[in-house]
């Protein structure tokens, strides 16, 4: 399970990368060159351990970046001043301003979280 979550969460990132540099604003979504260029580094490790990775490595993936991206989520509402500035969005910002971020951020961490917990146990073959 966490290899397939990795080519279909890896898919999903590689598009919002791409598509943010040609639409920032798609779907709500506040893309800057910096977000984008996350987007499309965490696609390319996604891809390449849900396509050659091992298990081990995708399921270690899956927990690390499921709680990376959890936790981003969580502070896009908690603190959202913070979180656009590392990600290049220019102004004063509530957390409301990024709302579909957040949410997605949220889902996509909990998403490769269950992946991660799901997958066998580190040591133990399927």
């Amino acid at each position: 399970m966490a290899q397939t979550t990795c080519k279909v969460l890896g898919v999903a990132f590689l598009i919002a990368g791409l598509v943010g540099f040609v639409q920032p604003h798609f779907l709500g979504f506040h893309l800057t060159t910096i977000h984008n260029v996350i987007h499309l580094a965490s696609a390319a490790v996604a891809l390449y351990l849900g396509f050659a990775g091992t298990l081990t490595a995708a399921r270690t993936f899956c927990l690390t970046f499921g709680a990376v991206y959890a936790l981003l989520g969580v502070l896009g509402f908690v603190a959202p001043g913070l979180v656009a500035t590392v990600l290049g969005h220019p102004g004063p910002v509530t957390s409301g301003d990024f709302m579909p971020d957040n949410l997605f951020h949220i889902a996509a961490g909990a998403a490769f979280l269950v992946a991660g917990m799901k997958a066998a146990p580190i040591g133990v073959r399927p």
